[in-house]
């Protein structure tokens, strides 16, 4: 997995709440389990409904960071969403809430996924839908702050083992085998308390 310590890029605004992971990655992109070309999925509905869909027009056809509504990436535990998210170029996914698996699967798969409050969200959509500054954010996540046009900034909270297996580019089998030692030697103790348990046939 591709370390994250910090990413500078274009942010995009999704005002809308409870975005599930159809919405995200419709289903009838997903036949192939394979990540590439996934980046077409994303949001595919509300684009083909929408000409004037945000990540559609500049400078957010470019954009690296979402900034979305509450609940965002509920439903289903699709982890194909978070795919389609990635492979279109997000690095990060800034929401006042997340749904509890979409948030899981986006740290498992090197995505970012940050709570901030509510009006702490809006405000940043704001700045962006009016073109105030411009539309790069800096999040670091080495520090765990955000920074804005005209160096406006926030801090924000991560999971302390999420934040280093990020930093450190460890996905869910790197960061049990850089305990590997420890568990050695818990099995070396065990064996002599609990022999029975590792005998077999």
């Amino acid at each position: 997995m591709r370390p994250f310590r910090r990413h500078d890029g274009i942010a995009a605004p999704l005002r809308r709440a409870n975005v599930d992971t159809d919405a995200i990655a419709p289903m009838r992109f997903l036949i192939n389990p394979d990540r590439k070309g996934l980046a077409r999925a994303l949001f595919a509905n509300w684009r083909a409904e929408d000409p004037d869909f945000p990540l559609d027009r500049a400078p957010w056809k470019e954009a690296s960071i979402l900034v979305a509504g509450p609940n965002f990436g509920c439903g289903s535990s699709r982890e194909m969403a978070v795919w389609a998210l990635a492979e279109a170029g997000f690095r990060v996914v800034i929401a006042p809430s997340f749904g509890e698996i979409f948030a899981n699967n986006c740290f498992k798969n090197g995505l970012l996924a940050i709570e901030l409050p509510k009006a702490t969200v809006e405000a940043i959509q704001d700045q962006l839908e009016r073109g105030i500054g411009d539309s790069r954010l800096s999040v670091d996540l080495a520090t765990n702050r955000i920074v804005g046009p005209g160096n406006a900034s926030c801090d924000f909270v991560v999971d302390p083992m999420r934040r280093e297996a990020l930093l450190e580019g460890l996905d869910d089998i790197a960061s049990t085998l850089k305990r590997e030692a420890d568990i050695a030697a818990f099995q070396a103790r065990d064996r002599v308390r609990r022999p029975w348990v590792y005998e077999t046939g």
